[in-house]
């Protein structure tokens, strides 16, 4: 068993952007946080810090995970605070990018780190070992370098990287820590400039430059070229460089030179002009209002390198080029590209060819195995695929030889030679036994560190596959399945973004009926995001214009009776939930015995913003749990407030956090930070609510309403909005029936009623609102343009 990493509270030394979201990120996993700064000049020593924290409300995206969890982040500096370190088990050092401002830090600091705490570096791509020396014997095998990516909150990859005297189970614990405990996708890199992501990374955007110049295209271009269409992020290169700043980006390249002075692409890392002519003019990116990119008024203009001004951007795929990028055969693909005479398929050729050869050329110096390259690649930098997989997939030998000749004939921007290895009769790096270790000279397996068993289905590289455990039973709309001896079952959805169909509703029944004679509990989970967006609106709409409202009612029945089926099974039904959670989607995980969330839940009941109102039992669990909240006699309406907000505004949550203040989730509910733990702790949850003696709910038969008093209230609450012009009739129209269900009609108020009645008032104001004209034009709207309408 690796060593246990137990982290009670954590420091972080640097309040600048990066130490700012690292603590915020760990406040939100729940652990206590000090943020550490320089004293302050005048007034409150700890100035610097608390304006640091106030500044982490302020951001977008945002770092915390609810604003409420700034006040608990506790404020410190080096002057009079450093006691509070002797607390801590993990300390993450994040001040600027200077080595001898770090080891002056860890100087002062080293006292009064506590004997058994684990100490961190964050860097991009300072020596570990170097910083190390200056620490005290008994602290270096407790150190190691940290790389999170910015930002800390969103970012799946944190490179951990160990000194020469780093103690093994120190690294696998904090490795643990960062998965679990933070959400982190964890590459171990070694000691070198930049580590894995950004020595790849930084080396792909100077080659997509380099290239801009030879084949003498747009910035634009170059960002059409290497954004999706080759599975790679929208910011593609240039708009990249605007975000991270090119005053930053010209400090990398200068720190690549200086570093790697024999690095045989040495004489690439330089800024191409028109980058330093930027900088110098003031132009930054995206923090000093231009770079490659500028707005004036609403449009985009992108710089024109010949005429070094601004112009409309353009820049767009050639038809031809765009027909190669769309073919499915990765070989096909690149003998294309390679054979095309086109700049813009040319380009495309030279980047992948040149990053092939970088990786390759250097694999053994900066990681242990090509999985660590890859995934560096995915997770940092938001590559669909890493480059070794990219070449693996085109077809190894024939990729391999093509670079060979490139090389051989001057066209690479290095004369380097290819490993041996690279020809060693191999057909790729990656297969089930593992990936290729240059220093071993042999496939080496997934790391065997126990914090991996939680994850049932890990992010697969190419030539990985895992067991999908063995079907009990499937439909056209879902599937369930179950691994071989296990008493929980999963059921998943098969529909485009798992939407609910009436094959999805009749499989879930089915399901549930499956799971209370041969199985102890049942997890509604999707191998991939989202959960659940919602109902089939074109099903819908379809239904509404051949006329057939009583089709229309009965689809909206058979949707109450699968929430309340999920509601009253007799095991537990857990809902797994990542992604967008949207309408029915939400409903469901209403109605099951808990829910875990993954941290990036985007929940919320939005069907008003389609003319509807949720009518899958949503509205009916809002009066219910208004209802059990205040007690015998007690105030309903202060309880239904949220809740009616959330929805007649069409909120959706921006973390599992606030999908609980938002009142579309229980306190009981949990939530995990590593989506890919998900699984194991949505069947842990159902296992356990099965051992303690799972019963349902009782049917909730006394379930007193606001009624009448409170559906006039949020009226004149509506009444203002529309006078003030905040929201249109039909936004009026769908809010005050919105309200009508949730206070249970027009009843007294305090009036008792049953969920069967609540039921009927959703299907009755939900079949209402289909019929009329704005919400069908509503419905085409969003199935046509994927936006609202506002009419």
């Amino acid at each position: 068993m690796a060593n246990t990493l137990l982290v009670r509270r954590a420091a972080v030394l640097g309040a600048g952007v990066m130490g700012a979201q690292i603590a915020a990120h760990l406040t939100n996993a729940g652990v206590d946080t000090v943020l550490f700064d320089l004293p302050a000049r005048e007034g409150d020593p700890n100035g610097v810090v608390t304006k640091a924290i106030a500044n982490l409300t302020k951001l977008s995206p945002a770092p915390l995970a609810d604003k409420s969890l700034a006040e608990r982040i506790v404020p410190a500096n080096y002057d009079t605070g450093l006691e509070l370190l002797r607390g801590c088990d993990l300390i993450v050092e994040a001040i600027a990018e200077r080595m001898d401002w770090k080891q002056d830090l860890y100087r002062k600091v080293a006292p009064f780190v506590a004997d058994h705490a684990v100490f961190a570096s964050n860097t991009s791509g300072l020596g570990i070992n170097a910083l190390a020396d200056v620490l005290p014997e008994a602290l270096r095998p407790r150190f190691l370098g940290v790389h999170f990516f910015n930002p800390p909150r969103y970012m799946h990859l944190a490179e951990l990287i160990p000194a020469r005297a780093t103690n093994r189970d120190v690294l696998e614990g904090l490795e643990a820590f960062l998965t679990t405990t933070l959400g982190k996708g964890v590459v171990i890199a070694k000691d070198t400039p930049n580590f894995i992501g950004n020595r790849i990374g930084v080396f792909s955007m100077l080659a997509a430059m380099h290239h801009t110049q030879q084949f003498d295209l747009g910035f634009d271009t170059v960002d059409a070229l290497t954004g999706p269409a080759i599975g790679r992020p929208k910011s593609a290169t240039y708009r990249t460089a605007d975000v991270v700043g090119l005053d930053t980006m010209i400090h990398v390249i200068k720190t690549m030179a200086d570093t790697l002075p024999n690095d045989p692409w040495h004489a690439h890392f330089k800024a191409p002009a028109w980058l330093s002519g930027l900088v110098e003019k003031g132009a930054l990116g995206q923090k000093s209002g231009a770079g490659f990119y500028t707005k004036r008024g609403k449009e985009i203009l992108v710089l024109d390198r010949e005429a070094r001004d601004y112009r409309p951007s353009a820049g767009e795929l050639d038809t031809e080029v765009a027909a190669m990028l769309k073919e499915r055969d990765p070989a096909k693909k690149f003998a294309a590209l390679r054979g095309s005479q086109h700049p813009q398929a040319q380009f495309l050729w030279a980047c992948f060819r040149d990053t092939f050869h970088y990786s390759a050329y250097h694999l053994a110096d900066i990681a242990e195995t090509a999985r660590d390259v890859d995934f560096a690649m995915r997770w940092g930098y938001g590559w669909s695929v890493g480059p070794f997989e990219t070449w693996q997939a085109a077809g190894w030998k024939q990729v391999a030889e093509w670079l060979a000749e490139d090389i051989v004939a001057g066209k690479a921007m290095s004369t380097a030679s290819l490993p041996d290895w690279v020809f060693d009769g191999r057909n790729g790096v990656h297969g089930q036994g593992g990936s290729y270790s240059p220093a071993r000279d042999a496939q080496v397996p997934r790391s065997d560190n126990p914090v991996y068993a939680r994850q049932r289905f890990p992010d697969a590289l190419l030539g990985e596959a895992f067991e999908p455990g063995r079907t009990v039973y499937e439909n056209d709309g879902v599937r369930m399945w179950a691994d071989e001896g296990d008493d929980i079952a999963v059921v998943s959805f098969k529909t485009k973004m798992h939407t609910v169909s009436d094959k999805v509703l009749d499989g879930l029944q089915e399901a549930i009926a499956i799971a209370e004679r041969d199985f102890r509990g049942l997890v509604i989970w999707q191998p991939k995001e989202p959960f659940s967006a919602g109902a089939d609106l074109s099903g819908a709409l379809g239904l509404l214009q051949a006329g057939d409202v009583k089709g229309f009612e009965a689809m909206v029945a058979n949707f109450q009776a699968t929430s309340q089926r999920i509601k009253y099974a007799l095991v537990p039904v857990v809902a797994a939930v990542r992604g967008l959670a949207l309408g029915g989607g939400c409903e469901f995980q209403m109605h099951s015995a808990r829910t875990v969330f993954a941290l990036e839940s985007y929940v919320g009941l939005v069907e008003a913003g389609v003319g509807l109102l949720p009518a899958g039992g949503g509205l009916k669990e809002f009066a219910v749990r208004a209802s059990d909240a205040a007690g015998p006699g007690g105030d309903v309406f202060a309880q239904l407030k949220t809740a009616f907000e959330s929805v007649a505004m069409a909120k959706v949550s921006t973390s599992a956090f606030e999908a609980r203040s938002l009142k579309l989730a229980r306190e009981s509910d949990r939530i995990t930070f590593n989506t890919h733990e998900l699984l194991h702790v949505a069947r842990a949850e159902a296992r356990a609510l099965a051992e303690g003696g799972y019963r349902p709910p009782l049917p909730a038969r006394r379930i007193q309403v606001a009624g009448d008093v409170g559906i006039a209230t949020f009226k004149m609450m509506l009444v203002n909005m529309l006078e003030g012009r905040f929201i249109s009739e039909h936004d009026y129209e769908i809010a005050t029936r919105i309200a009508t269900v949730v206070c249970g009609g027009d009843v007294d108020r305090g009036s008792v009623v049953d969920e069967e009645w609540l039921l009927r008032l959703e299907r009755e104001h939900f079949v209402a609102l289909a019929q009329m004209p704005k919400t069908q034009e509503r419905i085409a709207h969003m199935l046509k343009t994927g936006k609202p309408l506002r009419n």
